[in-house]
């Protein structure tokens, strides 16, 4: 027996996958879920609660009840999901909306230039430079905190940061607004952080760090990761979501700086998109390799297998996986002596 001749179906819907993501926009930016936060409404309702039009809202209501980050009851009246009201609600600690605008400002209109970047190899902008980066960078670490917090907190229950009876000195590279460093420092008073940003970002540092009453467990240090001051006899160093966009060679060379940092016995953690090392999965690895194409001049995905080859070189022994709640599971490893 044949099998069933192939349809356009399945092409179709992903030449409109644009859509959803830029729905999703609209309806954060028009403070659709923040107001549904509140109390179920109708179209009407929530034209005058939001200011926009009726037209527009019901246009974008139906596609994120279709996607089920809305519901409608039989009155008309749409509400929020489980989903939508932990994610998008900007008040709740899981909120991610701001990753939409993010994707529609920084990521798109470099996106829109992937047949010339794929011809000539080289991204539409680099954002391996310093001043770059650090503009780059310093618009959306907030709006991506709580991406990393599960498995942050992770790292520290595995680690047993509570049951620490000494000083702990974390070196946060890369931190952004903080997040693995606040989580460790969260879980025991014996923890003090060395993060390093570019002199930009640190403000958004330091700031995250005060929301959260660490202030004073906090050393911030700005400059490059090739070359600023890490300090040494650290018994953790944490490299969050860094290493796609540093490439094979700097990766490499941080990793050499980085075991040179820890104390004996002391451990890195690494979060990263991993793929496969046959690179057929997963599809966010695999994606954000594009992401990299687009946006870096030597950035990519990596499988576990080469980043632990890496580690490795560097001195470090034991790399392993640590399950944790993200899109791929942590690697970590241990300083030999």
């Amino acid at each position: 027996m044949s099998s069933a001749a192939p349809t356009p179906e399945r092409i179709l819907q992903i030449a409109w996958s644009f859509a959803p993501p830029l729905v999703i926009e609209a309806a954060v930016r028009h403070r659709v879920f923040d107001i549904l936060a509140r109390q179920p409404l109708t179209l009407d309702g929530l034209a005058k609660a939001t200011g926009a039009s009726s037209r527009g809202l019901g246009a974008i209501a139906n596609v994120l009840t279709g996607i089920g980050l809305l519901s409608r009851d039989e009155a008309g009246q749409f509400s929020l999901t489980p989903e939508s009201a932990a994610f998008l609600v900007s008040d709740q600690p899981g909120y991610i909306g701001g990753i939409f605008r993010h994707a529609s400002e920084q990521l798109l209109p470099n996106w829109l230039h992937l047949t010339e970047i794929v011809g000539g190899g080289k991204p539409a902008r680099s954002l391996e430079g310093a001043e770059t980066s650090a503009a780059f960078f310093a618009d959306f670490v907030e709006d991506i905190f709580p991406l990393s917090y599960p498995a942050a907190r992770a790292l520290a229950e595995a680690l047993e940061i509570a049951q620490a009876t000494a000083p702990v000195k974390v070196l946060d590279l890369g931190a952004g607004a903080g997040v693995w460093g606040i989580a460790l420092a969260q879980a025991s008073p014996h923890v003090s952080v060395r993060a390093i940003d570019w002199p930009d970002v640190l403000p958004v540092t330091t700031r995250a760090f005060a929301r959260f009453g660490l202030s004073q467990r906090l050393t911030a240090v700005g400059g490059d990761l090739a070359d600023a001051d890490f300090g040494t006899g650290h018994q953790v160093a944490t490299i969050g979501q860094i290493l796609h966009s540093e490439g094979v060679e700097r990766s490499r060379a941080l990793l050499r700086r980085t075991h040179a940092a820890l104390a004996p016995g002391g451990t890195v953690a690494i979060a990263e998109f991993l793929v496969n090392a046959d690179r057929r999965g997963p599809m966010n690895g695999l994606i954000f390799a594009v992401n990299m194409l687009v946006n870096t001049e030597v950035g990519g995905t990596y499988a576990f297998e080469e980043i632990a080859g890496w580690l490795t070189e560097a001195g470090f022994v034991n790399p392993r996986l640590l399950p944790a709640p993200g899109p791929s599971p942590l690697i970590l490893a241990t300083a030999a002596g």
